[in-house]
């Protein structure tokens, strides 16, 4: 589990892993980060109140540097990833195990199931859930167990991990994806397993989630430079998405100061259908039963969808364009701090 400035969700992430129904021994590693809200005390408190939780220190605060630096401190033959934002079924692991043995998968993951506690949250949370909102991915509502493109989270065997080269330090975002492309290309299989289901507790501000969501997209930006067409389609809407609304804003512009006028102004007008679609889309999954109870859920839910969609499609066409270099996830980082290098 790799952890940074998670003091709210940390005690109850923990609880739930160790609360796993495993017939074998288990243990907990747990990667810290440089955090700054007092993470890394209760999780001391933790590890000195239960023999199974191990704590190794991650300075840089990278996920893949602290996944495989927990992988390399652990002692048994499976790893399940674990999100420090996340909560288990106590039948989680047992069942993922089972599944590995059943279809001789190499990795096997299930439902992301978001929840929120306040009405920005569940508004999140909802986006998540949605096909609308994180594009129809499996492990975002799927109900057909198979093979897959990637797994959320994942319950590994460690022999396929070492064999592949564990997870790569130089990508910051998307890194399980990556590790999935690998695991795949050397003929294991990704498995699904609709079965499995984690809670995901996602950011709680407005300002967080769009930096979450540029982050992750500049980094799908550099995978599509580093592997092309070993990306999904799905993942070239949100910054399609971005370049209509571009274009129909030059547009405007040119009609308005009268560049563009007669039958020309009139075709240019084609630009704004699917932007008019999208926003008609927006406000039926906002004001529907998909957008909560509450016309505030409801709002939040309208202004979510699209900060999602518009931060991810931007910071796509900025990795594709210039790569994601140094670019870091700084949602999880408290107000003092500063980007890490």
């Amino acid at each position: 589990m790799p952890v940074l400035n998670e003091r709210d969700y940390l005690g109850r992430a923990v609880e739930t892993v160790l609360a796993q129904d495993v017939p074998g021994p288990t243990e907990l590693v747990l990667a810290l980060g440089p955090s700054t809200d007092g993470t890394n005390a209760l999780a001391a408190k933790l590890a000195a109140g239960d023999d199974r939780i191990v704590l190794v220190e991650n300075p840089g605060a990278d996920i893949p540097i602290g996944l495989n630096l927990a992988i390399r401190a652990a002692r048994h033959p499976t790893v399940v990833r674990v999100d420090a934002h996340s909560e288990l079924d106590p039948t989680y692991a047992r069942r993922a195990l089972a599944t590995l043995d059943r279809v001789r998968a190499a990795n096997v993951g299930g439902v992301m199931r978001a929840d929120g506690r306040t009405p920005f949250q569940r508004a999140v949370a909802r986006a998540y859930n949605s096909p609308i909102g994180l594009g129809g991915g499996a492990y975002h509502g799927g109900t057909q167990e198979g093979e897959a493109e990637s797994a959320y989270l994942g319950v590994m065997r460690r022999s396929v991990l070492e064999e592949v080269g564990l997870f790569d330090e130089s990508i910051r975002r998307g890194e399980d994806w990556e590790l999935n492309l690998r695991i795949r290309r050397a003929g294991y299989r990704v498995w699904f397993d609709p079965a499995l289901a984690v809670t995901y507790w996602p950011r709680e501000s407005w300002a967080r989630l769009v930096r979450q969501f540029s982050a992750t997209g500049r980094w799908r930006g550099e995978l599509v430079r580093r592997f092309g067409r070993g990306n999904s389609l799905r993942f070239f809407a949100p910054p399609a998405l971005v370049l209509t609304i571009l274009l129909g804003i030059i547009i405007g512009v040119l009609q308005l100061t009268g560049l563009l006028q007669g039958w020309w102004s009139v075709a240019a007008c084609v630009v704004y259908l699917p932007v008019l679609a999208y926003a008609v889309l927006i406000a039926v999954v906002a004001l529907g039963r998909g957008g909560g109870h509450g016309w505030r859920d409801k709002l939040w839910t309208a202004a979510v969808l699209p900060s999602m969609h518009l931060a991810w499609g931007w910071g796509f066409l900025l990795g594709v364009i210039g790569g994601a270099h140094d670019t870091v996830d700084t949602s999880r980082l408290g107000s003092r701090n500063t980007p890490l290098p």
